[in-house]
């Protein structure tokens, strides 16, 4: 980056009214429990009758009257997850809803209907019903190109086009927004419990990436990894994206697997993880470094090239955020954010995704990595979800990497993180759900500490 380009992009974060650390969270995350199970299991029961309760008025929105999933166990649609019971596992049987407009027909009627069968019965009361509701459009979700919207199976729409017959399937359609909106749509209640796991995360973090844990020269990212394992089942939460750990260096690209190294003073350190707990996820990347304790190498801070990397890509952060305007297309910001990244002199990539009841949630993309390999090779324009519009009342992880020329290692470099964002009706823009890191977690070999015995839990 040029003179003038770090002057501009000084000036520009200035006249947006962005500080420095203004967004980092000013005291120490601290580990926040979650409700026992069973009232878990109560609270999310209460969220999904709210989310279900909004479908008539979807269907109307989508002009539709019905919604017919069909389904059974081990074979369930993809919207089963997100409509399921707290308790329930697979469906059993199989297992037939309808969901509908509440028509005046089936004043007093549950909704969703709901049938589980093993005995054929479900058809005749199922043709019964559409002959009383008489739907012009019937979802069914057959999308070729979105998961939440083509979870069918291939054998449960050959049973529906023999049970219903030609006179009702010509009546079906795929309507894919209808999903999409639907899983993406958060309710008012969880934001509070997506906070604490929100800093639970941090906690994680801190101490994770700290000399309680990590003892330079000695602890590998193998090491590591595992720590983050075991302590989510010390807290009751599980993965949906397995804490991966690497150390980087010039040729670091964010991917699927962490790198394999002991822990030296001087290093950089990255991990990618979620947590899952009560249906909803997380995806956090953070930067670590491993000060230098001894000689005239001694540090106390990281060094500053770094903390320019970092900088960077809070800048990245900023930009994606400014342009994400609901009823955009992720196509749309992609481009307008790269368009603002180049006139400021940034080079680095975008690759933003919903996140909520599933890590890669339903609704649009902004980018997916340029890998190095060439696989998902997809950084400036994204086919169908990228299309898609931006949704309010739901959860998004800013995702990308910066790219920085470090002096002290003479070396560019990528600065990779990832915060989750939610939308907030009352500011109506999007919000950081616990802070953005804005400052490097520190390793300092010099504090002594009881160092965590990484052994072979069956052999205890």
């Amino acid at each position: 980056m040029t003179q003038f380009s770090l002057t501009f992009y000084s000036l520009v974060s200035v006249a947006c009214g962005f500080a420095v650390a203004q967004l980092h969270p000013r005291s120490p995350a601290l580990y926040q429990p979650l409700p026992l199970l069973r009232e878990r299991a109560l609270i999310q029961d209460q969220w999904t009758a709210e989310r279900i309760a909004k479908i008539p008025s979807l269907l109307k929105k989508y002009n539709a009257q019905a919604w017919l999933l069909c389904q059974r166990e081990h074979a369930e649609d993809t919207i089963w997850w997100s409509i399921k019971n707290a308790t329930d596992f697979d469906a059993h049987r199989r297992t037939v809803l309808l969901f509908h407009a509440d028509q005046p027909s089936l004043s007093g009627a549950p909704n969703p209907l709901k049938w589980v069968d093993n005995t054929g019965q479900v058809w005749p009361e199922l043709l019964a019903t559409l002959e009383k509701v008489d739907p012009d459009r019937i979802v069914v979700n057959t999308d070729e190109d979105i998961a939440f919207a083509g979870g069918l199976h291939v054998g449960e729409h050959a049973v529906l086009q023999r049970e219903l017959g030609d006179h009702w399937m010509k009546k079906t359609v795929n309507e894919p927004m209808l999903s999409i909106e639907f899983v993406a749509t958060k309710v008012p209640g969880q934001i509070e419990y997506y906070r604490k796991m929100q800093e639970t995360v941090w906690a994680m973090l801190e101490e994770g990436f700290s000399h309680k844990v990590v003892q330079p020269g000695v602890t590998t990212t193998e090491d590591l990894s595992w720590w983050f394992r075991e302590k989510m089942q010390v807290l009751n939460v599980t993965t949906w994206n397995q804490p991966r750990i690497s150390v980087v260096d010039e040729g670091f690209f964010p991917g699927w697997q962490g790198t394999e190294n002991v822990i030296q003073e001087g290093d950089i350190l990255h991990i990618d993880f979620g947590i899952t707990a009560m249906r909803l996820n997380t995806d956090t990347q953070h930067l670590a470094y491993v000060l230098k304790t001894s000689g005239e190498e001694a540090e106390t801070d990281a060094p500053d090239g770094l903390k320019e990397g970092l900088k960077k890509s809070n800048r990245m952060q900023e930009i994606v955020l400014d342009n994400m305007r609901p009823g955009l297309t992720g196509n749309t910001v992609l481009r307008r954010s790269l368009a603002r990244m180049e006139l400021e002199g940034i080079d680095g990539q975008i690759y933003c995704h919903p996140i909520g009841d599933w890590g890669h949630d339903a609704g649009s993309v902004m980018g997916l990595k340029l890998n190095p390999t060439g696989f998902l090779n997809l950084p400036q324009y994204v086919p169908v979800l990228g299309e898609l519009p931006i949704l309010p009342k739901t959860y998004y992880s800013v995702e990308l990497y910066a790219y920085h020329f470090v002096l002290e290692r003479n070396v560019t470099m990528r600065f990779a993180q990832e915060e989750n964002v939610a939308w907030s009706e009352k500011s109506q823009s999007w919000e950081f759900v616990h802070g953005r890191q804005e400052k490097f977690h520190l390793i300092d070999g010099r504090k002594k500490s009881s160092s965590v015995v990484f052994s072979d839990q069956t052999q205890l």
